[in-house]
C-alpha cells in the first residue's frame, strides 16, 4: 500500500523520554503514599495521558489530584527532560526519510501536552520537520486510546486516516491508531512488548528506528 501521510508519536518514538517522565511520575507518587518501581509505574502509565489516571491516582495516595500537583509535576518534568533527554537512535534519519516519502505529508500526534512535544522535538533538533504540523491529545475531545489526535493530523494533512501510517510504541497508541483508520507500525525494541503490540492492532513491528527507512522503501 502506498502512503501519502506518515505520522508520529512522540514520547519513545522520537525521543527518549518515558524514562525521564516517569522517573518524576514515580518520585511524586512516592512522595503521595503510592510506592512503585520504575518499571511498574512505567508499565501502569506509559502511552497515558497523567491526567486520565486522576481516579487511580487518587484512590492509592488518598489525596486529591490537584491543580497544583499537576504544576509540580510539569515543572519537574521538565527540568528533568532538558537536562538529560535524547532522540531515539535513528529518529532522524527515520524522519528524514519519511519526510521524502510522502512529500513532506507528515505530522506528530502526540497524547502529551503541546509545551513538553515542542519542547522536546526542538531540544533533539527534529522541530523543523514538524513545525506547524504537532497536534496534542490534550487540545482534543478525547486523547489516545481513542483516534482524535491522529484523526486532527490527518485532517490538517488533507489524507484519510485508511490513507496514513502511523508509527506507535505502545498498545494505547496503537489502538488510537487503528481506530483513525490507519495501518500502524510499531516501534519495539523490547521484544516482551511485541504480543501486547500486536493485539492492538499493529500490523509489523520493528526493533530499531534504523529499520524504518528500508521498510518506507519497499513499501
Amino acid at each position: 500500500m502506498k502512503f501519502e501521510a506518515i505520522l508520529f508519536d512522540c514520547d519513545g518514538v522520537l525521543v527518549d523520554s518515558e524514562p525521564i517522565t516517569n522517573g518524576v511520575l514515580r518520585d511524586m507518587l512516592e512522595e503521595g503514599g503510592w510506592s512503585l518501581t520504575a518499571a511498574e509505574c512505567m508499565r501502569v502509565f506509559v502511552g497515558k495521558a497523567v491526567r486520565d489516571e486522576r481516579s487511580l491516582i487518587e484512590s492509592r495516595t488518598g489525596r486529591p489530584l490537584t491543580e497544583d500537583w499537576m504544576a509540580e509535576f510539569y515543572a519537574r518534568r521538565n527540568v528533568e527532560l532538558q537536562a538529560h533527554l535524547q532522540a531515539i537512535t535513528g529518529a532522524h534519519e527515520a524522519v528524514a526519510a519519511a519526510h521524502a516519502h510522502v512529500a513532506q505529508r507528515i505530522a506528530c500526534a502526540s497524547g502529551a501536552d503541546r509545551f513538553k512535544v515542542e519542547m522536546q522535538l526542538a531540544q533533539v533538533g527534529l522541530m523543523d520537520y514538524f513545525e506547524g504540523r504537532i497536534f496534542s491529545g490534550h487540545e482534543m475531545p478525547r486523547s489516545k486510546p481513542a483516534p482524535d489526535v491522529y484523526l486532527a493530523a490527518a485532517a490538517h494533512l488533507g489524507v484519510p486516516g485508511q490513507q496514513c501510517l502511523v508509527i506507535e510504541d505502545t498498545s494505547t497508541g496503537v489502538t488510537a491508531g487503528v481506530a483513525a483508520g490507519a495501518t500502524v507500525w510499531a516501534y519495539c525494541p523490547l521484544p516482551e512488548c511485541g504480543p501486547a503490540l500486536l493485539q492492538a492492532g499493529a500490523g509489523l513491528l520493528f526493533a530499531h528506528m534504523a529499520d524504518l527507512p528500508p521498510l518506507l522503501a519497499t513499501a
